[in-house]
């Protein structure tokens, strides 16, 4: 066993696919498979399941993968005593719903970066249930998902509340509805409504809100930072949890405010996911307090006894 085959494994897992997971390692894909096949060979499992779409890890593969990480990075630590300065980066995933993203994301992602400069951070931005799906997979290290109160907690997953908050609408300054100190839902069939896609928490949200009235749905889109771009531009108005509003960019210059819904008294909570697994990559778990300690910051997360 070799340790580059462990690498590619990592690679396909983290890629979604032989094909770009060779073009990443600038292999052939005869080459890389080729290379999976004889390790499954030696292991006698098949890690993948190949299928026209992509590879994803096998039943086998995922129960494996936290060992193979573990090897990987007990590699990686064995260079650094040896004092080799070309060491191997390792990539960190995240999946996201593009909740919170400048006031959490961001300033987490940075403090990580700065205790581990070789390590690559990817943000892929995803529906609640394919951040589920890749999580499952170990496509994803860690997924930022919103959930309501009395919704099921799926399970398989170590789930951590960072903030806590309540839909409100997103609205312009400069908005009739700007002038009021919350809005009904009625007000809401007044306005073009910016809604989020099938698959997010908060479309699911909207239409219970709703409860069959009929809205002037103008646009739909993927995730909170569009929706928000969209209000600023005076597309229409949307409904996010107040913790995606509030310390944007966007708030902050004036360009786009909040206000309550009357009567709701609905919360959201913006949950921190990771798989549950006897291993976790420590690149992960670092990156998971990163995470915690910024949402302690914004007054989410409550602060350790002592």
């Amino acid at each position: 066993m070799r340790t580059e085959q462990l690498e590619y494994i990592a690679a396909v897992t983290r890629l979604g696919s032989l094909r770009r997971a060779a073009e990443d390692l600038r292999l052939s894909q005869p080459a890389l498979s080729e290379t999976v096949r004889n390790l499954e060979r030696e292991l006698g499992v098949d890690l993948l399941e190949r299928r026209r779409s992509g590879a994803t890890m096998s039943a086998a593969g995922r129960e494996l993968l936290p060992h193979i990480v573990g090897v990987l990075e007990a590699v990686d630590r064995l260079r650094a005593a040896a004092g080799e300065r070309h060491r191997i980066s390792r990539m960190v995933r995240v999946g996201t719903v593009n909740a919170a993203t400048v006031p959490l994301l961001i300033p987490a992602v940075e403090e990580f970066r700065a205790a581990h400069p070789v390590t690559q951070v990817e943000v892929v931005g995803a529906q609640q249930k394919e951040i589920h799906q890749a999580l499952s997979e170990g496509g994803l290290d860690l997924g930022l998902v919103n959930h309501l109160d009395r919704d099921d907690t799926p399970t398989g997953f170590e789930s951590t509340t960072l903030l806590h908050g309540r839909p409100v609408v997103c609205l312009r300054p400069d908005s009739p509805l700007a002038a009021r100190s919350c809005v009904t839902v009625d007000d809401l069939l007044t306005q073009p409504l910016i809604a989020m896609r099938t698959g997010y928490v908060m479309h699911r949200f909207v239409h219970r809100l709703l409860d069959g009235r009929d809205a002037s749905f103008a646009y739909s889109t993927d995730g909170a930072e569009m929706g928000k771009l969209m209000v600023a531009e005076g597309l229409g108005v949307t409904v996010l949890p107040d913790f995606s509003v509030l310390g944007d960019p966007l708030e902050r210059r004036g360009t786009i405010t909040l206000r309550p819904i009357e009567g709701d008294t609905t919360r959201v909570l913006l949950m921190l996911r990771r798989r549950r697994a006897e291993s976790v990559p420590q690149a992960a778990r670092d990156l998971h307090e990163a995470f915690v300690r910024r949402a302690r910051q914004l007054g989410g997360v409550p602060a350790p006894p002592g």
